[in-house]
């Protein structure tokens, strides 16, 4: 009846799926957990591969790195059951009831998001933009995100139907981190499919140090680029591309590529400190996506 999926890359999810598996078998519902490592040649892999005697659990190791994208449509395509649930490998169940949650709310929908939180204080301060970032962008209510259908949907922590999810599946063209779930929620969008929005969170658990976090910012962006490129999706699905295309339309996108150049570093210093400012976060993600070359 249910398919875990887990794509992991250097990172102990033993823990995460001793508690799904507990909770399902508690059910009583017929299930798998699938785990798949992309290829990360982790030495936490040791670790994971006790799954593989954990009862209706498996972790498998990629030999060659094929991206999130990818990894979430192999799994997906080697599940056997009709509901795939994904989640992040570094995601923590905070409900013990978090199963069930699902399965009362499987039958009307094909699609069903729980959302996802942050805990409310982190140990170090080089992790203090991710998580800020996290706390007050992401973490959004149900009745928040009902507001927002689609844009707030995400795949961290996400049920759908197979039969929906064989219809779109993730862009396997991007390779690097970011917005695989943008596209993915913005074809949703276009999409006949019954979107449901629940309170059935899981715990971001690995906090990015902030300097990791920009790299990914900015990989995110080059795809994002990408995407529109293609006209892949609607610059009004996303306010950061619908500026952009204002910039570019007003012939101002390369003053602020310019800008980008010449205070990304000053930006940069602020972003890395205790107390970094997600006004100028947003101001740094807008003049580097103005400042990648187009050609």
């Amino acid at each position: 009846m249910l398919s875990i999926l887990i794509p992991v890359y250097n990172y102990n999810v033993f823990s995460l799926v001793e508690e799904l598996a507990e909770q399902c078998r508690f059910t009583g519902i017929s299930f798998e957990i699938l785990c798949q490592d992309d290829a990360s040649n982790s030495v936490l892999n040791k670790e994971n591969e006790k799954i593989n005697a954990l009862q209706n659990c498996s972790f498998v190791s990629l030999e060659k790195n094929i991206g999130l994208s990818s990894n979430r449509n192999l799994l997906a395509s080697k599940a056997q059951y009709e509901n795939l649930l994904f989640i992040d490998g570094d995601s923590i169940i905070i409900n013990p009831n978090y199963i069930q949650n699902y399965l009362d709310n499987i039958q009307d929908s094909d699609i069903v998001y729980g959302g996802r939180i942050h805990p409310e204080n982190v140990y170090s301060d080089k992790q203090k933009l991710r998580w800020k970032y996290g706390r007050l962008v992401e973490d959004k209510t149900v009745s928040q995100r009902n507001t927002a259908l689609y844009k707030t949907l995400m795949f961290n922590n996400t049920l759908i139907k197979k039969d929906c999810f064989s219809k779109i599946k993730f862009d396997s063209n991007l390779i690097k981190y970011g917005h695989e779930d943008t596209l993915f929620a913005y074809q949703v969008s276009q999409s006949d499919f019954k979107v449901k929005h629940i309170e059935n969170a899981i715990q971001h658990g690995d906090i990015d140090e902030n300097l990791i976090y920009i790299s990914k910012v900015k990989n995110s962006l080059e795809n994002l680029l990408i995407l529109d490129r293609k006209k892949q999706i609607d610059s009004d699905f996303l306010k950061i591309l619908k500026v952009y295309h204002l910039l570019k339309r007003f012939k101002l996108r390369y003053p602020a590529g310019l800008f980008f150049k010449t205070f990304n570093a000053l930006i940069l210093k602020q972003l890395n400190s205790k107390s970094p400012s997600l006004r100028l976060l947003n101001i740094y993600k807008l003049t580097y996506l103005c400042s990648i070359k187009t050609n």
